[in-house]
């Protein structure tokens, strides 16, 4: 940290077989102004692969501490290379599940959560990880929520998918659907509807205007496609509301994300949706375009935020990925450490 007190912004490579090292280069190149101030946790090598193939002409250099990235000029990709990475890792093939780059897209989270928690960076950016290369490295979480809950300790999260139009913050997340029905209970709801209370006031909106959508179609129909709107979520919103939580639902989630959306010459209803399901809140807003959406953790010590895609192994290599949805995470990750007391904002262009 400089003696102004600005702290750096941490960003994960991500899989190294997928297209996290490509956009996280794109970022320093192309938007050279919004990456500075920040640095890589990864690998030198992988790094450097990936400025070739979105290009060259990028230098990628060494730094042994975070603070290290506010002195490194704009156009230059410092790198602080995570201990413990495997040593072939360059040789894990682009484009395929690898557990090797499992491994050290979780060493990289790890040493992000650390620095985090250590209060030496001001907020950490996570590119896309492969669920299936971090359980083939025996890593017991199914993605960056879950690990990153049980690194820092916080007693819950919430996964929160969000761009200019629709915010949507979700009950349930990585478990079968069958399972996450079962998840849906009254704590469960109630739980997010504070976790989306607490988050809103830390960014600046103090009585956010929340909707809940439910579980069954027609959010059960008064009971007739089924009963957890009337059993679980109605209750857990009454308590919601007598806590001076502005909640209301349960609504069809059909029909609740239109109503919700804040479009130019349509004033959202809400601020905010909770949806039961991974699928039911995350599909309206990748609908919006998966280039403007964040993904944001509420409920963290720190912030974090990601790119809402995956790893993209199917165009892995090539150079041509998108950077988009880093550089909008990147936007998200600033103003939220802003309004939480970090100072991480680049220089004036």
């Amino acid at each position: 940290m400089n003696h102004l007190g600005v702290k750096p912004l941490a960003l994960t490579m991500g899989d190294a077989c997928g297209i996290g090292p490509e956009i996280v280069a794109k970022l320093f190149r192309d938007a050279a102004h919004e990456a500075e101030g920040a640095f890589v946790l990864g690998d030198l090598g992988v790094m450097r692969r990936a400025a070739a193939l979105t290009g060259g002409l990028l230098p990628v250099a060494a730094i042994e501490r975070p603070s290290d990235a506010l002195a490194c000029p704009r156009g230059c990709v410092p790198v602080l290379q995570v201990s413990g990475l495997p040593a072939d890792l360059l040789a894990a093939p682009l484009g395929r599940v690898d557990a090797r780059a499992g491994a050290a897209a979780a060493a990289c989270i790890r040493a992000a959560a650390a620095y985090a928690l250590a209060g030496e960076v001001a907020a950490i950016v996570t590119a896309p990880i492969h669920k299936e290369a971090l359980a083939a490295a025996g890593v017991g979480f199914p993605g960056h929520t879950e690990m990153l809950q049980a690194l820092s300790g916080a007693p819950a999260v919430r996964m929160m998918l969000a761009n200019d139009e629709l915010k949507t913050v979700l009950v349930t997340i990585h478990v079968a659907l069958r399972r996450a029905i079962e998840l849906v209970t009254f704590d469960a709801v109630l739980e997010t509807l504070r976790i989306v209370q607490h988050a809103a006031a830390s960014w600046g909106q103090r009585a956010p205007r929340i909707a809940v959508a439910g579980l069954n179609p027609h959010a059960g129909e008064g009971g007739l496609f089924g009963d957890e709107e009337i059993a679980i979520i109605a209750p857990a919103i009454a308590a919601a509301r007598a806590e001076g939580i502005d909640a209301s639902g349960p609504f069809a989630p059909d029909t609740v994300f239109m109503r919700a959306r804040n479009a130019p010459g349509h004033a959202g209803e809400f601020d905010l949706v909770v949806a039961m399901t991974h699928d039911h809140g995350l599909i309206p807003v990748k609908y919006l375009g998966v280039e403007h959406g964040v993904n944001v953790t509420l409920g963290l010590p720190f912030v974090r935020t990601s790119p809402d895609h995956g790893t993209a192994f199917d165009i892995a290599g090539r150079g041509t990925a998108d950077a988009s949805s880093l550089r909008a995470a990147m936007r998200m990750a600033r103003r939220l450490a802003r309004v939480n007391g970090s100072s991480l904002s680049p220089r004036p262009a």
